[in-house]
C-alpha cells in the first residue's frame, strides 16, 4: 500500500513538471489569450484523442447529467485559463504565477461546499506557507508596483480553476482523467472557435512550434495526469503538492536560460518544498 502511495505522489510530481512549463510558454508566444486556449485545445485534443484510440480508451458519455458536468467544468477550465494567460500577459511570470497560486488555499476554503469531506484546519496553515514562499519566490512583487490587473486576474483564475479541479474530482469515479480532460478541451475548442475570427492571429504561423509545445507538455500529458490522480488524493491535497510548480519552473529556467537562482530563491522555495513534504506524509497517514 505504502509502496502504491509512493508511485501516486511521483505521478503526481511529473504532472507537475509538465504543468510548470504553461506559463512561460504562455508568456512568449505572441497571440490572444482566447486564441492561445483555442490551438491548446486543438492540439492537446488531436494527441488525447490518438492516446484514448490506440489504448482503447472509452470515450462514451453515460448519462446527460455527466454531459452537462462535464460542460460546466470545461467552462470553468477555460475562463481559468483565459484570466490566466491574461495575468501573465499584463505582467511577468513571477507574479501571474503568484496569484494563481492561491488556489491551494482557495481549494482548501470551498472544497468541503462541494464534496462530503472534511474540513481540515491544516490546509489553511499549509497554503498560507506556500503563500509566504511564493511571496519570497518573486523578489520583485511589490503591491505598489505591480500591475494590480494582474493579480485580480490570476487570483480570479484560481478560483475557477479550484472549482473545475472539484467538478472534476466528482468525474473520476466513472471516467478516467484522459476521457475527462478530452471532453473539457474538446468543448473549449468548439466555444473557443469564434475567436479565430474576431482577434488578430496574423502571426500564428510563427508560433506553431511554441502552441505544440503547450498542447502536448502542460494540457495533453500535465493537466490529464493531474485529473487521473484526483483519484488517489483530495483535490486539496493534490492542490498542495503541486505548488511544487514554480520551483520546477525555476530549475527550468536555470537548464535552458541559465538564471541562477538568487538566496531569497532558496528561501522561498524550501518552505514551498517543506509544505509538500509535510503534505505528502500526511496524505501517505490518512489517504
Amino acid at each position: 500500500m505504502k509502496n502504491q502511495h509512493t508511485k501516486n505522489l511521483i505521478f503526481l510530481f511529473i504532472a507537475t513538471l509538465f504543468g510548470s512549463t504553461s506559463g512561460p510558454l504562455g508568456k512568449f508566444i505572441d497571440l490572444p489569450p482566447p486564441v492561445i486556449i483555442w490551438c491548446r485545445c486543438i492540439v492537446g485534443g488531436l494527441f488525447l484523442y490518438g492516446f484514448c484510440y490506440f489504448k482503447k480508451v472509452n470515450l462514451k458519455v453515460y448519462s446527460k447529467r455527466d454531459f452537462l458536468t462535464i460542460l460546466v467544468s470545461a467552462l470553468f477550465f477555460g475562463a481559468h485559463w483565459i484570466t490566466y494567460f491574461y495575468a501573465l500577459k499584463l505582467s511577468n511570470v513571477a507574479i501571474g504565477m503568484l496569484s494563481l497560486f492561491t488556489y491551494p488555499m482557495i481549494t482548501a476554503l470551498i472544497e468541503p461546499l462541494f464534496i462530503k469531506v472534511k474540513f481540515d484546519p491544516m490546509y489553511i496553515v499549509l497554503s498560507l506557507m506556500v503563500l509566504l514562499g511564493l511571496y519570497i519566490l518573486a523578489p520583485e512583487f511589490n503591491l505598489e508596483n505591480a500591475h494590480i490587473g494582474a493579480i485580480l486576474f490570476g487570483v480570479l483564475s484560481a478560483l475557477l480553476y479550484s472549482i473545475r479541479n472539484i467538478i472534476s474530482k466528482k468525474l473520476t469515479s466513472h471516467y478516467s482523467g484522459t476521457s475527462i480532460m478530452f471532453y473539457q478541451i474538446s468543448i473549449l475548442s468548439v466555444l473557443l472557435l469564434p475567436s479565430l475570427f474576431f482577434m488578430d492571429i496574423s502571426n500564428i504561423t510563427n508560433q506553431i512550434p511554441y502552441v505544440v509545445m503547450l498542447g502536448l507538455l502542460p494540457t495533453a500529458i500535465g493537466h490529464t495526469m493531474l485529473v487521473s490522480s484526483f483519484k488517489h488524493f483530495s483535490v486539496s491535497t493534490a492542490s498542495i503538492i503541486t505548488s511544487i510548480t514554480p520551483i520546477f519552473g525555476i530549475i527550468l529556467a536555470f537548464i535552458f536560460l541559465n538564471e541562477t537562482p538568487n538566496l531569497k530563491t532558496f528561501i522561498g522555495g524550501s518552505l514551498i518544498l517543506a509544505t509538500v513534504v509535510i503534505e505528502s506524509i500526511r496524505s501517505r497517514n490518512n489517504p
